[in-house]
C-alpha cells in the first residue's frame, strides 16, 4: 500500500520542529554550562561538591567555571564563605 505524498509534508514539519527544539535546548544548556557538558543538573552533591561549586563561583563568577591560576585574585582573599554570627553578651 503506497504512502500518500501529502502525509510526508506534515511529517517533515513535525520532525523539523523536534530537531529545532532539541538544537535550541542544547544550545541553551551549552551556554549555561560554559560549553562543558550537555547535562546541566548536578546530582548527588555532597558537602565537598557544594564547597567546590561555591569556590568556583567566587573565583570565576560562574558555578561551572574553573580556574587553573596558581595564585588566587586579590579580591578572593576578602570574600570569605564563613558566616560570622554575633555573640550575645550576657
Amino acid at each position: 500500500m503506497p504512502v500518500p505524498f501529502e502525509a510526508l509534508l506534515p511529517l517533515g514539519v513535525i520532525a523539523g520542529m523536534f530537531a529545532a527544539a532539541g538544537a535550541g535546548i542544547g544550545a541553551l544548556q551549552r551556554n549555561f554550562t560554559l560549553g562543558k557538558a550537555c547535562h546541566t543538573q548536578r546530582m548527588n552533591l555532597d558537602q565537598w561538591d557544594r564547597a567546590m561549586m561555591a569556590r568556583n563561583e567566587r573565583l570565576t563568577g560562574h558555578t561551572y567555571g574553573q580556574s587553573d591560576a596558581v595564585v588566587a585574585p586579590e579580591e578572593f582573599s576578602r570574600s570569605t564563605p564563613v558566616l560570622i554570627r554575633k555573640l550575645s553578651s550576657f
